[in-house]
């Protein structure tokens, strides 16, 4: 049996993934915030273009989770990603994975994102709901809601398509029972999370089966969202049709 807490990150890859397919064949993409270029695979039949601030890089202030090393030397635009050097209507997708809980203001992000994409044009997000403190300081907020993107993308011209929480609450506290030994070892006793963590299977075995007969419970409390949205034409866009 599969434990819970153990599909966060193949779920949101394979969502990106099957959004990403049905983009039509050169069709020009960015990748705000894209790290790495983790995502970069998937796009092999599209007009890539990578953004990141590159500040990061991978020790950060040493405090929380650190990844160790980030090397974003392969990076196209290096720039603040409320500020991209780039035309108005210039990308017909803007892919953000990742990235809106590192940003000190991520409403001045989707409107640069309503910006740069051409009426029509797709946006691509995904975003923690509920997380640890990671790459900081570069950190600024454990999450959004479901909400916050039916509030804020309307109101830059953004009609939501799609909304699909990764996970759920069982799902959610099998992830972080996962971590016991980290942070038992980190924060408190080693050896006292070691046994924590042994003590931990057969509850997560029991999440893994309260989970299968969920109803609903993302709700309260899902790894995170992932959304698929259109920017609206403008009455000066339709006067061009």
């Amino acid at each position: 049996m599969k434990l819970a807490g153990t599909n966060s990150d193949k779920a949101r890859i394979d969502w990106v993934a099957n959004a990403l397919k049905f983009i039509p064949n050169g069709y020009r993409i960015l990748d705000a915030g894209a790290g790495e270029l983790r995502l970069k695979p998937y796009c092999a039949h599209l007009d890539y273009v990578s953004q990141d601030f590159c500040q990061y890089e991978g020790k950060g202030d040493g405090n929380a989770l650190q990844t160790g090393a980030w090397d974003t030397t392969r990076i196209d635009i290096v720039s603040n990603i409320v500020s991209i050097p780039v035309s108005d209507e210039s990308f017909d997708v803007v892919l953000c994975s990742e990235v809106l809980e590192h940003i000190p203001n991520p409403v001045a992000a989707i409107k640069e994102f309503s910006r740069i994409l051409k009426p029509g044009g797709i946006l691509l997000v995904t975003a923690p709901f509920c997380s640890l403190t990671h790459f900081a300081p570069y950190h600024f907020a454990s999450g959004l809601n479901r909400y916050w993107y039916e509030e804020h993308l309307p109101a830059v011209g953004i009609k939501i398509n799609q909304i699909t929480a990764n996970g759920n609450w069982f799902e959610f506290i099998g992830q972080e029972l996962s971590r016991t030994r980290f942070v038992s070892k980190t924060y408190s006793s080693a050896f006292l999370g070691w046994l924590m963590l042994a003590a931990s299977i057969p509850l997560r075995m029991m999440l893994s089966l309260l989970s299968k007969k969920d109803r609903g419970s993302s709700e309260l409390l899902c790894y995170g969202y992932m959304v698929r949205a259109q920017k609206l034409p403008t009455l000066s866009n339709l006067g061009e049709m």
